[in-house]
């Protein structure tokens, strides 16, 4: 093992956090901002990039590449280590940022390296490599809903992906083919053939509500898909959001709402 291996437990249905079990010495790395809570004797350091060897190489040239990739896909330019510097056991727990799933994915079984939406990452054992993945085909990049650059996920050891929703893991066989909403797509294996199609017939593309674009799978491989994409609940919230010029938020049909206005309030 190149990374450290860590346990964990997951707690909560929706709103999930994931505890995590360090030894002495273990170190795991996480999103900035990812942290609940942690016990006594566990000491956080902010560290450019991931802290793996692999992440640029060493001395400060290194260390500013592994965290200019991070630049590139959107993320914070830092990222926090929580290392157990007690003689016993120690826990820490990262809380997902919305509702959904967090996904615990084990490198050592998954060939090495997993692709990944930008923004889904949220912690892994020290040595797991988050780097940057360019989409080979331009139609994918610029049509597939999560821009021309994913994250990387590479090493031996555990890395937690966050998605929204219910999460379904589907194992393609070689050959097999898997349309799915763009949005939708959280990981996949990186012997997944990725591209993207247009949504056949003008109308259906047009009045269909679905898009004009759709990501298509070839297997052999893993992908997980999600139900609700970050992007489809926000944007659901801000059109039932209360679109009031006075910046004020009134009960829409509401009891309350009415009397605002017997008692003048427009």
């Amino acid at each position: 093992m190149n990374n450290h291996e860590i346990d964990f437990k997951l707690h909560g249905d929706d709103m999930q956090f994931v505890e995590v079990e360090l030894d002495p010495s273990e170190t795991v790395i996480a999103e900035a901002g990812a942290l609940m809570m942690m016990e006594d004797g566990i000491a956080m350091e902010t560290i450019f990039g991931d802290g793996s060897k692999s992440s640029g190489g060493s001395g400060l040239m290194g260390k500013l590449m592994g965290a200019g990739k991070r630049i590139i896909t959107g993320e914070s330019l830092f990222m926090t280590a929580f290392t157990n510097n007690g003689t016993g056991k120690r826990h820490v727990s990262f809380a997902a940022p919305y509702p959904g799933k967090i996904i615990p994915m084990d490198l050592s079984v998954l060939n090495g390296k997993i692709i990944c939406q930008k923004d889904s990452f949220l912690a892994a054992a020290k040595g797991v490599s988050i780097g940057v993945e360019f989409q080979r085909k331009l139609g994918a990049g610029f049509f597939g809903g999560e821009g021309f650059i994913m994250q990387k996920l590479e090493g031996d050891g555990l890395a937690f992906v966050h998605a929204g929703g219910t999460i379904y893991r589907k194992n393609l066989q070689k050959g097999e083919v898997l349309r799915v909403d763009t949005g939708c797509l959280v990981a996949m294996t990186g012997d997944v053939d990725y591209n993207i199609e247009t949504v056949p017939g003008i109308k259906t593309a047009l009045f269909g509500g679905e898009g004009l674009f759709f990501a298509t799978l070839r297997g052999p491989g893993s992908v997980w898909i999600q139900s609700m994409p970050f992007s489809r609940l926000a944007s659901r919230v801000f059109a039932a959001a209360p679109q009031n010029p006075a910046g004020r938020s009134q009960g829409e049909g509401s009891a309350a709402g009415g009397l605002f206005d017997l008692l003048g309030g427009r």
